[in-house]
C-alpha cells in the first residue's frame, strides 16, 4: 500500500516536474518571488483587514499589544517604506493615520499601500540587488536584504492579522472554506 501511494505520487507530480524542466528559469528571480509574494499578500491582508468587523479594531490580545487598528495602521507605513526602500519612487502623500481612525479608512490605506507596492515594484529588476540602501536609523543594507525584511514582514503581519481575527471568532482569509 505504501510503494501504490508513493507511485501515485511521483506520477501526479510528473507533468509539473516535465513543465518545470522545459520552461526556462526567470531573469530576474529574486524580483519575480517577490512580486508574487505582494500578489498573495495583497490579497490575504486586504481581506483580512476587511473581515475584522469595525467594533473589534480597538482589540488587543493583551495590554501589550497594538491594537488591530495600529496593526493596519503599521501595514501601510511598513509596505510604503519598504516599497520606497527597495524601487527608489518615494511612496504618495496620503493622510496621516491614527490608531482610532475608523475602518474604512485603515481598509482603504492597506489597499492603497499594497497598491503602490505593486506599481513601484513593477520594473525592479535582480540587476542591484547588492546596492546599499540606508533603513533603519541609517543602518544600511543590501537591497535584497530589503526585498527579504518586506517578505518576512508580510509573513508576519498576516499571522498576526489571523490570530486577532481567530480571537473574536472570525476565520482568516486563508483558512475559510473553498467557494463552491
Amino acid at each position: 500500500m505504501k510503494s501504490a501511494c508513493t507511485l501515485f505520487l511521483l506520477l501526479a507530480t510528473l507533468p509539473a516536474l516535465a513543465a518545470a524542466q522545459t520552461s526556462p528559469p526567470p531573469t530576474n528571480p529574486v524580483s519575480e518571488a517577490l512580486r508574487q509574494g505582494l500578489t498573495r499578500s495583497s490579497k490575504n491582508m486586504s481581506a483580512a483587514v476587511e473581515a475584522m468587523p469595525a467594533d473589534k479594531f480597538s482589540f488587543k490580545p493583551t495590554p501589550d499589544q497594538m491594537t488591530f487598528a495600529h496593526l493596519a495602521m503599521h501595514i501601510a507605513e511598513s509596505n510604503h517604506l519598504f516599497c520606497a526602500k527597495i524601487s527608489g519612487v518615494a511612496a504618495p502623500e496620503g493622510p496621516k493615520l491614527v490608531e482610532t481612525d475608523g475602518k474604512e479608512k485603515l481598509v482603504a490605506a492597506v489597499k492603497e499601500s499594497f497598491d503602490y507596492c505593486s506599481s513601484s515594484l513593477a520594473k525592479v529588476d535582480d540587476s542591484h540587488l547588492a546596492d546599499s540602501i540606508p533603513l533603519f536609523n541609517g543602518r544600511a543594507f543590501s537591497r535584497a536584504a530589503v526585498m527579504f525584511i518586506l517578505s518576512g514582514s508580510w509573513a508576519d503581519h498576516y499571522s498576526a492579522q489571523s490570530m486577532y481575527l481567530r480571537l473574536n471568532g472570525v476565520l482568516p482569509p486563508t483558512a475559510q472554506p473553498p467557494k463552491p
